[in-house]
């Protein structure tokens, strides 16, 4: 729903986009019936990375609003969606339709009773077969998550869900630095250090409808967030 003179946004949902053509379409209409289900005012805001397929323009047909990153990378993405947002509260996610946005909820339910940062857990929630490789569900994201547990102090059991939601109007005032992956971590870590009241929530992580090849780079991105985590925040 487009913002009106009368109407303040109480919700942007947005979504990263780089080459998702075969699933961006279903994404945007399951956050669209989230919306209208709940009668919610609300967007849904596309910020494109660079895609060199029609994802753009089958966002803009779907009702989303759609902005454009030039320089490439998850984290350049998803801070200038952030710039971009109109809602008083941001819930992201991939627009790949492993994340269920018929389901946002449970995080709009915390951040509306005074959350300042929701983050799914996926093993709480389920993890459907296939989903997630075994390297990551059992090794990669378990140990980085304890990394991150220890170094920022910080009771999350699955750092590196993609599906979170926060206050807009303090990620706005955040000075960000990461422009890959490991924006997933500092994303944390700034709302941490702003001692946030950060809680955690189950979500779902399902099969693509139209699986395409992983941005996600594993062992490059999993050593960038370990590289992050090792420096001082400023």
């Amino acid at each position: 729903m487009q913002e009106t003179k009368k109407e303040k946004i109480e919700l942007t949902i947005l979504m990263p986009c780089l080459n998702e053509e075969a699933n961006i379409v279903a994404s945007i209409i399951a956050a669209q019936s989230f919306l209208t289900k709940h009668n919610i005012i609300g967007e849904i805001l596309i910020c494109d990375n660079g895609s060199t397929d029609n994802s753009p323009a089958l966002a803009k047909e779907s009702g989303a609003r759609v902005v454009y990153e030039e320089n490439p990378g998850y984290g350049n993405a998803l801070r200038k969606g952030i710039e971009e947002a109109l809602g008083e509260y941001i819930i992201m996610g991939d627009c790949d339709t492993t994340y269920d946005f018929t389901n946002l909820m449970p995080f709009l339910m915390q951040l509306r009773d005074g959350a300042d940062f929701v983050i799914g857990n996926r093993f709480k929630g389920g993890i459907a077969k296939g989903a997630m490789p075994f390297s990551h569900k059992y090794i990669g994201v378990p140990v980085l998550s304890l990394l991150g547990r220890i170094r920022y102090n910080v009771e999350i059991k699955d750092f590196h869900c993609g599906l979170r939601g926060f206050r807009s109007c303090i990620a706005k005032e955040i000075s960000f630095t990461s422009t890959g992956m490991e924006f997933a971590t500092e994303l944390i870590a700034r709302f941490n250090k702003e001692k946030a009241k950060i809680v955690e929530v189950p979500t779902t992580l399902s099969v693509s409808k139209a699986p395409r090849k992983p941005h996600l780079k594993s062992i490059r991105d999993g050593i960038r967030h370990i590289i992050f985590m090792t420096k001082r925040l400023k």
